[in-house]
């Protein structure tokens, strides 16, 4: 089990950066092919809703005209540029070639290839997803249910393959000391299934619980996880008080000085919360943690 090709999804925002970084490290630690792409929005779509809304009352503003419609091609031609650096840049950065041909055998070094595709992004992204091994996208500093934040979640659960979501600040080490969250869910079963080619090549591994998942399950996944050669250690911590699930497994993850947490995507809390709630909104601009979930 390894990760051979990787998806990079980049809509050209504040996360581009960081996001590309993350997923050309990722792609030479496995040898893998990643592929960036770059979905445009389609101008005419656009006009529609907003002609639609502004026939509805829902806004004022002008005629949908010529002009209009050429700003918002300067406007996609401005993103889709921005995105196309941050891919550029990241892959310079690494030294991985340009190359949409498999060469055959097993890769012995990353490679990657730009797509840009004009549609829906929230349709488009997912069907894509579904033909790689990881998805790494961007994390923002939006907030829960603008736009950014529900198209991860429609990856995560249309596209049916792990997503690994990164800061917007490169971070400096990636999949060194791993914490897994573990509650004995599905989700969280096969978020440490799509885990396991990271856990092989870490250097620390921990298992987090907290109540009311019982202490005993936790050594059960450290115990299943000796048959893959991995060596976890695990910790069982109290009930939080005050505290989101969300914040607190950040600050668990933290204090092991994880530099990836593992987890499920089960429904808005907690990993919602995590990615674009209030107070863990602090937590992550200094953590710069990435993390890799699981539908």
């Amino acid at each position: 089990m390894t990760i051979r090709t990787i998806l990079l999804a980049l809509g050209g925002g504040s996360a581009s950066l960081g996001a590309a970084d993350t997923a050309c490290r990722v792609a030479n630690r496995f040898d893998a092919h990643l592929e960036g792409l770059h979905v445009r929005q389609d101008p005419r779509m656009v006009g529609i809703d907003y002609g639609a809304g502004v026939g509805a009352g829902l806004g004022v503003g002008a005629p949908v005209t010529a002009e209009f419609f050429e700003g918002l091609e300067a406007a996609e031609d401005e993103v889709s540029q921005t995105s196309r650096r941050a891919f550029d840049h990241a892959l310079s950065s690494y030294q991985i070639a340009l190359t949409n041909v498999p060469l055959g055998g097993k890769p012995s070094a990353a490679s990657a290839e730009w797509r840009e595709e004009t549609s829906l992004p929230s349709e488009f992204l997912p069907r894509r997803a579904r033909l790689f091994d990881l998805v790494v996208v961007g994390r923002s500093d939006r907030v829960e249910d603008q736009p950014h934040s529900s198209l991860i979640e429609t990856l995560l659960v249309e596209g049916g393959r792990p997503v690994l979501v990164a800061p917007a600040q490169a971070p400096a080490s990636l999949g060194e000391t791993i914490a897994v969250a573990w509650n004995g869910s599905g989700e969280a079963a096969r978020a440490l299934a799509a885990a396991i080619p990271f856990l092989e090549k870490a250097t620390k591994v921990i298992i987090l619980t907290a109540e009311p998942t019982e202490a005993q399950e936790g050594l059960a996944v450290v115990q299943q996880l000796a048959w893959h050669g991995i060596s976890a250690i695990p910790r069982h911590v109290g009930a939080p008080e005050g505290v989101a699930m969300g914040e607190f497994l950040l600050s668990s993850a933290r204090e092991e000085g994880a530099d990836l947490l593992v987890m499920g995507g089960y429904g808005r809390a907690p990993w919602r919360e995590m990615l674009f709630g209030g107070a863990t909104r602090d937590i992550l601009s200094t953590s710069h943690l990435p993390i890799l979930l699981a539908h």
